[in-house]
């Protein structure tokens, strides 16, 4: 019998930039030739997808065979690819969607949303088998969704500028009519019927669209965390899929307890994922249970001590602790790229680790 959290997988997107100036290039098609990846909504963007795995070892591999194979793909180019929220380029001007019927619908409905929309996420998805348990899922996680932001912030730069913003990414998807924390629903009949609603006004066009920080997966019996940048490092994907495995795992057993679902105003929830873009690790974080700000650090502990259980029953705790201490150390990727001499010396930076294993 399937249980809550048996299988896990990532998507990643990237950027596909120029290996030796750093901008973005619109060579999808090129790279896609080569690659064991899919296109995405603009030509200078790919993903990768992992398979289905149970452990966090299979999907360190598999992520890292799919960036080998997008790389290789890349060099014979001249190109590379970068995982990042934003780079330097991102929004700079007037870009294509991907020929596809889809994205050239998205383009004429949206204009603006879309042209700018050259951001790319991190996503987790995390098995449960059953949909209605899958939604009251998405409700019991929300408010520690920024804290799993905060730890990928990657996109301090957008149009040329210095945002001010660790994850500008968020502040561009936020503009869209579905977005932001999961709404305050308790089955699969009540999610779908939104969808629907959704769908029957014109505002989307399909389940596909509708993309909250969380939601149950529209083709798979999962729920996708969705809320992250992109993360250049392995070591931090590899963080978020065990920290987002273990939420919606606890979330489960809560479930399961009857533990009643957790209230918190959507301004709240908004407002703690807009503190988490903003600064990052580097400010406060809000606690919408409490309703305080704390520190960051503050945050990320109360997180560990609440998933902790969860990540020892899988053998895992220590993995965690390990790659967290990791990134403590070194800072975000929105720290790190802001240290860099030149927006060209960022984004090089940014391929190097995204080469890295």
């Amino acid at each position: 019998m399937v249980s809550v959290g048996d299988t896990i997988g990532v998507e990643e997107e990237f950027h596909v930039v120029n290996a030796e100036t750093g901008e973005l290039e619109a060579a999808a098609r090129r790279v896609l030739r080569g690659a064991d990846a899919e296109p995405e909504l603009h030509r200078s963007m790919v993903e990768t997808a992992t398979a289905v795995q149970t452990d966090l070892s299979g999907l360190r591999a598999d992520i890292i065979e799919k960036r080998r194979s997008l790389t290789a793909a890349c060099d014979r180019l001249g190109l590379a690819p970068v995982a990042a929220g934003t780079v330097p380029d991102s929004g700079s001007g007037p870009s294509r969607v991907y020929p596809d019927e889809r994205y050239e619908r998205m383009a004429q409905e949206y204009r603006q949303l879309v042209d700018e929309q050259q951001v790319a996420a991190c996503q987790v998805q995390v098995g449960v088998p059953d949909k209605d348990q899958a939604v009251r899922i998405t409700r019991r996680v929300r408010e520690w969704l920024p804290v799993l932001l905060a730890l990928s912030v990657s996109s301090p730069y957008f149009a040329g500028q210095d945002t001010g913003y660790a994850s500008y990414r968020t502040v561009v998807t936020s503009r869209w009519p579905t977005v932001g924390p999961p709404p305050d629903l308790a089955s699969a009949a009540e999610y779908e019927k939104v969808v629907e609603t959704l769908v029957e006004s014109g505002v989307i066009s399909d389940a596909g669209m509708v993309y909250f920080d969380a939601r149950p997966s529209a083709r798979y019996p999962t729920v996708e965390v969705r809320v992250a940048d992109s993360c250049p490092r392995v070591d931090d994907v590899v963080l978020l899929a065990a920290l987002a495995r273990a939420l919606v795992t606890t979330a489960a057993e809560e479930d399961d307890a009857g533990r009643p679902l957790p209230e918190a105003p959507q301004v709240l929830l908004r407002a703690a994922t807009w503190r988490a873009a903003r600064s990052g690790l580097s400010g406060h974080l809000v606690d919408p249970a409490t309703r305080t700000a704390v520190p960051a650090g503050v945050r990320i502990d109360a997180l560990l001590t609440h998933v902790r259980p969860a990540l020892e029953a899988r053998g895992e705790w220590e993995t965690a602790i390990d790659l967290l201490a990791g990134l403590r150390g070194r800072g975000t990727s929105a720290t790190r790229q802001r240290q860099a001499p030149s927006h060209r010396e960022a984004v090089l930076a940014l391929v190097a680790e995204t080469r890295q294993p």
